[in-house]
């Protein structure tokens, strides 16, 4: 086949092929046209309608009959070039670009539509126009933003709940663990605030609130059973509240005892006293439940009205159920730590209250600043009418007002220990009459009885929004009221014992009696400030022959019992010294009398010397006492008395021994008790025995006369003038020997 043969036959074969091709378009077309979701016209090219598919039936609300034949300029126009503008304006280009145009309906009106021209491959001049209405474009534009701020919300929440998680993980103490909490769950909410409440004995009180709500009037306290906490606690889960506003009604009655919060769940309305309103329009309110109870309430809100999310509501749920063992650790530790704060005031109030001598209205006024900066309440004075049971109160900013109640009435079932401490509930007389006055409506009522000669009453006051005084504070109260009275009858014994104390010392002094041949001298100094009559005695009682017997004991205890004990020791001894017994004897005696003259478990540490002036000796028994120092004349020497035997009135059947010492002329005994040897220094170091016979040494050179103050000067100057217990001291010169 030559050349011109061969391109004759390819010329059939695509004739062919184009022929196939536009026979087979108009079936393609319409299938496709049939399918799309957008509206499709064909059009000739004089921009007649050849056809269209049935979403463009229902753009135009036109049927496919009444389409067909018509210009497309009647159906489509460009409300921006009206048709009388003069120039003739092409209605949209034909190179497929998009063009907003408005689409007449048969109804009326007209609707926005994005439109697209382009001329397609067919018989003739044809093109396809395809269109679709504006508003499903931004509906779904709408939709699509809707989904981002949905999952951008989510993805917040998300983050937001991680962070409440490692908040609590990382939380230092139980301040941080609250506070943390709010904070975050008020900006993953985007709140306005969030407050927390925690369960106590008698309802809840505030915990913890977000910074953006300080300087704001907020709830303090919730009673059970009287408001919201009854109503979260019922639904058991978290409520999506309004605020609602007051009715006219309430507004012309004047100040508001209740508002009203709609459930938007339920429809509900829930009315709850003013007091417990929290600052938002509108909140999530969710329990924290933990072993079947409720243990803290949270409430995160808005300062708008606005609906709020059940997924908000859920993700407080969850969150609270994650921090219930969190949140219970937490308030224990609260609970801890106010027992021990109380417990430490307490002990502080205990201790002022010892070191002073009385309780006198400077101690009193300790006492009320105390309970009132502890506490946090306010405490007046009440005056009560002699011969009668009626009380007047100081109540601040109103004055004195009579009590509703006779004193008696009032704390009748509450003595304890000489006090009485009567908890002023709500509902109660007393509540009432001090709601009346404007006062704070709760607290106590406590009566420390007579101190200085007058009843002492005080009214402990806290404001009826406020968390009641509970168990515990009451606690605390007694206590230091128990305290107080135990302080004034401290004081009141004191009294008493330093009268009976001076009686027994004007009639029991310290007596060293003149015996020919012994020169003798005593020293007694007592620790406390009121020298009163001790424990610590002395004596030496002159005998016949040239005898004479020398004491020096130290009783256990302080005052009253003490001084009583030493007067019937020293009462004893000298009886049996003019009996002529010896001193071990004497000392026998002496337990056995003890035993059974004192009700307490008292004893004694004596030594008990007999001199002998004509022999020349010196007869002793020392019981439980410090060794006796001896100071030898010629050859100058200094040794102990080291014939020791068991102390006085601690046991029957103690065995007692007697020592005994040959005298010369010029010799010296000393005698001490263990306030000098145990005398401390500031650093806590003892005098001790070495110490005190290094001081005899160094002071038995110089003037006989003035030996023991000199003693006892060295004592003032190593404790810094503070002994821990009383000083006696005695020392005896042998200066005539033999007999007479």
């Amino acid at each position: 086949m030559d050349s011109t043969s061969q391109d004759r036959e390819g010329a059939g074969q695509l004739a062919r092929v184009d022929r196939m091709g536009k026979g087979a378009l108009p079936g393609v077309l319409a299938a496709l046209m049939a399918l799309t979701s957008d509206a499709v016209l064909t059009l000739d090219g004089d921009a007649r309608i050849l056809t269209a598919n049935a979403q463009a039936e229902a753009l135009t609300e036109l049927t496919l009959d009444e389409l067909v034949g018509t210009s497309v300029r009647d159906i489509l126009f460009n409300p921006n070039h009206p048709s009388d503008a003069g120039a003739y304006v092409p209605l949209l280009s034909t190179d497929g670009s998009l063009t907003e145009l408005s689409c007449r309906l048969a109804s009326g009106g007209a609707a926005t539509v994005a439109a697209r021209c382009d001329r397609v491959s067919a018989p003739g001049e044809t093109y396809l126009l395809v269109m679709r209405p504006t508003d499903a474009l931004l509906a779904a534009e709408r939709d699509h933003d809707r989904l981002l701020d949905e999952l951008s919300l989510a993805n917040r929440r998300l983050s937001g709940t991680l962070r409440i998680v490692l908040d609590t993980i990382d939380a230092d103490d139980v301040e941080s663990l609250f506070g943390g909490v709010l904070e975050q769950m008020t900006d993953t909410l985007d709140a306005h605030g969030a407050l927390l409440f925690v369960a106590e004995s008698s309802g809840y009180r505030l915990g913890a609130s977000t910074a953006s709500l300080e300087g704001r009037r907020l709830p303090q306290y919730m009673a059970y059973g009287e408001g919201l906490e009854t109503i979260v606690t019922r639904a058991g889960n978290a409520l999506r509240l309004r605020l609602l506003p007051p009715s006219e009604q309430s507004l012309r009655a004047g100040a508001l005892a209740t508002r009203e919060l709609l459930d938007e769940e339920s429809g509900e309305r829930h009315a709850v006293p003013a007091r417990q309103v929290p600052p938002f329009t509108s909140l999530i309110c969710v329990p924290v439940w933990f072993g079947g109870h409720v243990i803290a309430i949270i409430e995160v809100g808005w300062a708008e009205a606005r609906p709020t999310r059940r997924d908000d509501a859920r993700l407080l749920d969850s969150v609270s159920q994650y921090l219930s063992i969190e949140f219970a650790a937490a308030i224990s530790t609260i609970r801890t730590e106010r027992a021990q704060r109380l417990d430490r005031a307490a002990q502080k109030l205990g201790g002022l209250l010892e070191d002073g001598p009385d309780v006198d209205e400077d101690a009193l006024s300790r006492v009320r600043e105390t309970l009132a900066s502890e506490l946090g309440v306010e405490v007046a004075p009440v005056t009560t009418e002699p011969f009668e049971d009626t009380c007047v109160a100081s109540v601040p900013g109103v004055g004195d007002v009579e009590l509703p109640r006779p004193l008696g009435e009032l704390t009748r079932g509450y003595a304890d220990a000489g006090v009485a401490v009567a908890p002023i509930g709500r509902g109660s007389a007393l509540a009432t009459w001090l709601a009346h006055a404007g006062k704070p409506c709760t607290g106590a009522l406590i009566d420390l009885g007579e101190i200085s000669g007058h009843r002492r009453v005080f009214l402990v006051m806290r404001a009826a929004d406020e968390e009641p005084v509970d168990g515990e504070e009451l606690d605390f109260l007694r206590r230091v009221c128990i305290d107080v009275r135990q302080a004034v009858e401290e004081g009141e014994r004191r009294v008493h014992d330093t009268r009976i104390s001076q009686a027994l010392q004007s009639g029991m002094k310290n007596e060293l009696q003149r015996v020919e041949g012994i020169t003798a001298h005593g020293l007694y100094s007592s620790a406390t400030e009121e020298a009163l009559v001790g424990g610590d005695f002395y004596d030496l009682i002159r005998l016949p022959n040239r005898r004479a017997c020398v004491i020096l004991g130290d009783v256990s205890g302080k005052g009253v019992e003490a001084a009583s004990v030493s007067a019937a020791v020293r009462t004893a001894l000298g009886a049996y010294a003019w009996e002529g017994q010896p001193p071990a004897r004497m000392v026998r005696l002496l337990n056995d009398f003890l035993l059974g003259f004192s009700r307490l478990e008292t004893f004694a540490t004596l030594f008990v010397g007999v001199i002998d002036l004509v022999r020349a000796t010196l007869t002793y028994c020392s019981a439980g006492h410090p060794p006796a120092i001896f100071l030898r004349d010629e050859p100058r020497e200094m040794f102990t008395l080291d014939e020791q035997s068991g102390v006085v009135g601690a046991f029957r059947g103690m065995s007692y021994h007697d020592g005994r010492v040959r005298l010369r002329e010029g010799d010296r005994l000393l005698l001490y008790t263990d306030g000098v040897t145990e005398a401390r220094s500031p650093s806590g170091a003892f005098f001790g025995e070495q110490g005190l016979r290094d001081a005899v040494m160094e002071e038995a050179s110089g003037d006989y006369e003035h030996m023991l103050d000199r003693l006892l000067a060295r004592l003032d100057a190593f404790t810094g003038r503070s002994l821990d217990d009383d000083v006696a001291m005695v020392t005896l010169r042998f200066d005539d020997l033999g007999a007479a």
